[in-house]
């Protein structure tokens, strides 16, 4: 008994395709090659610049009453916990 390779559901596609007709849908969009300017042109998409290179994500502990308090001093000024956190370490390098 032959076995055949499962469908997979392609994103917005209501039809299934097997792996090996992706691959070859893939190799059939990239053979005559990509207009590089245009690829630039529609990624507008992701998240506004902070300051003036790309943002790095930092990971810190704590405690679970400052994380209480800092929730809810966000939800207080209508911003997201991670704007309050931002806005705190702004005020106190500037106190120094």
């Amino acid at each position: 008994m032959e076995r055949t390779a499962p469908e997979v559901a392609q994103p917005g596609n209501d039809k299934r395709v097997t792996p090996d007709q992706s691959v070859e849908a893939l190799a059939d969009e990239a053979e005559p090659g990509y207009d590089v300017e245009e690829i630039l042109r529609r990624r507008r998409g992701g998240r506004p610049p902070m300051g003036s290179s790309a943002s790095s994500v930092e990971s810190v502990r704590l405690a679970p009453e400052l994380k209480r308090d800092l929730l809810l001093r966000a939800a207080e000024d209508h911003i997201s916990l991670s704007e309050t956190i931002r806005r705190t370490i702004g005020q106190y390098l500037e106190l120094d």
